[in-house]
């Protein structure tokens, strides 16, 4: 299957797509095929080596938790807050893991071998799940790679994947993997860039489905502020990082909602807002969705969950702040979100097929880089922009975070990845409006962009590419 917008837009858990949904993806995998395999019977003995970045950070990521959730059968765009910590605290209790939810075994975190310095040739982020039997014998085993999104890839099948990814694309109606062959399809059809990737979209769902979706991705966004913002106290971890967005959200209501009490749950619908104060509310929005994600709650990876508050903050800013939204119908303000989700997601689908959104293969700017672009493609494209406008807006975002790095203190997404999302959004609002001011035409292509961050992530240095041994993971002193 083609890489779709419903691909880079999935609800999933923190802190970490690449590091806590996909270890989670690819272990619940493993469990159902030991389950079906009729095997599952036989298993005594289970071993799970982690590699290169997954065991460098996978502390502060939350990586052997989810790999545990997994490897009991749960699907990180299934399993509620709630399970998470009910079934964390009984393994933690009794020591035991239900493999597939079935077979009891004396497991946890401390079981798992950590090879940080050991690099697997497909990628950073590599995991094998080996399961014995009485005798020592191999039961059934498997290594998969955490790509980044959340997305994995099975070792052995990389080849058969990238060859049914590019027959599904031929398949697609105006199939694409440049900038370029998208500005062409706009050019000929006389569609915009949201409305091609809703013909591809099509090819696999109703118009229908593709809309209810999109609001489903949107009010779990809405869902994930609002939880966010009525949550105080510090995030787990050690690094005594305290929330700030209920605090500020109070400030807000008092400084520029005329001292309204405006309800968290109904924070998106509410309005209208004072313009002067867009940048707070922006900024409010990218910091709650990322505080939730740190604490491990559930998030919309956008398109990955280190980079998860951009473009909810965006979208916030296009639904209160751009020309005409504040009068905005309901109706209106979805067709809003569904074409802003579009758009950005014909965005999203450039930087996988061209580079990579994963921090332990190019750095932060795979992430927050890719979310930033993304994001302003969106704006651009809700506030009228010509397909040849919204791709310069991408382009600007994403030149202005080119060698960003990934170096978070402690493995956690914390610090600087929650602030980091703020001045991201920023950027994304900054370069929509920089593009619509123009006339589309501009030097630099998003292609060579996204080209230039592929070859500056092949350059970073390792310790500049989640592996907390660099930057600011080693330059601040823990406390």
């Amino acid at each position: 299957m083609a890489v779709g917008v419903f691909d880079l837009f999935s609800i999933g858990i923190g802190p970490s797509s690449s590091h806590t949904v996909g270890p989670m993806r690819a272990a619940a995998v493993f469990a159902e095929e030991l389950k079906a395999s009729g095997k599952l019977g036989a298993v005594v003995s289970l071993r799970v080596d982690l590699y290169g970045s997954l065991a460098a950070t996978g502390h502060g990521h939350g990586t052997m938790t989810a790999v545990l959730l997994g490897l009991e059968g749960y699907h990180p765009e299934l399993i509620l807050p709630e399970e998470v910590e009910e079934r964390l605290a009984s393994i933690a209790e009794t020591g035991v893991l239900n493999l597939a939810g079935a077979v009891p075994l004396p497991y946890g975190v401390k079981d798992m071998v950590l090879r940080p310095l050991t690099v697997l040739p497909r990628h950073t982020n590599g995991m094998t799940f080996t399961v014995t039997d009485a005798g020592g014998n191999v039961v059934h085993a498997a290594t998969f790679f955490s790509v980044g999104g959340g997305f994995i890839v099975r070792e052995g099948e990389e080849d058969a994947a990238q060859q049914e990814l590019e027959a599904s694309k031929q398949e697609l109606p105006l199939p694409f993997r440049t900038a370029a062959e998208l500005l062409e399809h706009c050019a000929v059809t006389g569609l915009g860039i949201a409305d091609v990737m809703f013909v591809n979209e099509k090819a696999s769902r109703s118009g229908e489905q593709i809309r209810a979706g999109l609001l489903q991705i949107w009010a779990v966004m809405e869902a994930c502020v609002a939880t966010s913002l009525k949550r105080d106290g510090v995030l787990p971890g050690g690094l005594k990082v305290r929330r700030r967005a209920p605090d500020w959200f109070e400030r807000l209501k008092k400084e520029c909602a005329d001292g309204r009490d405006v309800d968290p749950d109904a924070a998106w619908d509410a309005g209208p807002f004072d313009p002067r104060y867009w940048q707070e509310w922006v900024n409010l929005v990218a910091l709650a969705v990322n505080e939730e994600n740190a604490s491990g709650g559930r998030v919309v990876t956008a398109p990955t969950n280190g980079a998860a508050g951009i473009i909810p903050a965006v979208l916030f800013y296009a639904l209160h702040f751009a020309p005409g939204m504040e009068k905005a119908a309901r109706a209106d303000r979805e067709d809003v979100v569904v074409r802003f989700l579009l758009a950005a997601g014909a965005v999203g689908v450039l930087y996988k097929e061209q580079a990579s959104i994963s921090g332990a293969e190019v750095g932060c700017q795979g992430e927050v880089g890719s979310a930033s672009s993304m994001a302003a493609a969106g704006l651009a494209e809700v506030m009228g922009g010509s397909p040849a406008q919204v791709e310069n807006a991408a382009e600007i975002a994403m030149e202005h975070n080119l060698g960003l790095t990934c170096d978070p203190i402690g493995g956690l997404v914390q610090v600087p990845c929650i602030e980091r999302n703020a001045i991201a959004a920023a950027k994304a609002i900054n370069a929509a409006k920089m593009a619509l001011w123009g006339d589309g035409t501009h030097r630099v292509s998003l292609d060579e962009v996204i080209i230039t961050m592929r070859e500056t992530g092949k350059d970073m240095s390792d310790k500049y590419k989640e592996t907390a041994m660099g930057g600011l993971a080693v330059n601040v002193v823990e406390c």
